[in-house]
């Protein structure tokens, strides 16, 4: 299927939706999930126009796995986590519902779990806290 570029981060990537924004540059934008299953989850999206891993140019997605880490380590950081989740899911038969490429970033700790899917959605005060700690770590 093509590209749908009225998908819901197409339109956050053209600003008319807004987000919690974490980081961006020429290559990405990063932003707080709205609906979070672990405190400080957070997407990673390429501003090239993917639907997923399976369509997307080998450099842009090199460009947007190095910022992946960037951002994981950085929410670690800020967080106090101790470790991290990554998700990624390409398709509708691999989980995926937005079809605009994106990675998950749920910062994890030993002794809490997940919020099941679908998660409530966050309080709009906490999750611009903690954008704003990972913000302060990325230097953003």
């Amino acid at each position: 299927m093509p590209y749908d570029p009225d998908n819901i981060f197409a339109k956050i990537l053209r600003g008319e939706i807004p987000c919690h924004k974490v980081f961006e540059d020429e290559a990405v934008l990063s932003f707080m999930d709205i609906m979070p299953r672990s405190p400080g989850h957070l997407l990673v999206i390429p501003k090239v126009p993917a639907r997923n891993l399976l369509d997307i140019a080998p450099d842009d997605l090199a460009a947007l796995i190095r910022r992946v880490q960037r951002i994981a380590l950085a929410a670690k950081e800020a967080l106090g986590a101790e470790g991290i989740t990554l998700q990624q899911f390409s398709e509708a038969a691999g989980g995926q519902e937005v079809f605009h490429l994106h990675f998950h970033i749920l910062p994890r700790w030993e002794a809490q779990r997940m919020t099941p899917h679908p998660a409530p959605r966050g309080d709009m005060a906490v999750l611009a806290e903690q954008a704003a700690r990972i913000r302060a770590v990325l230097g953003q």
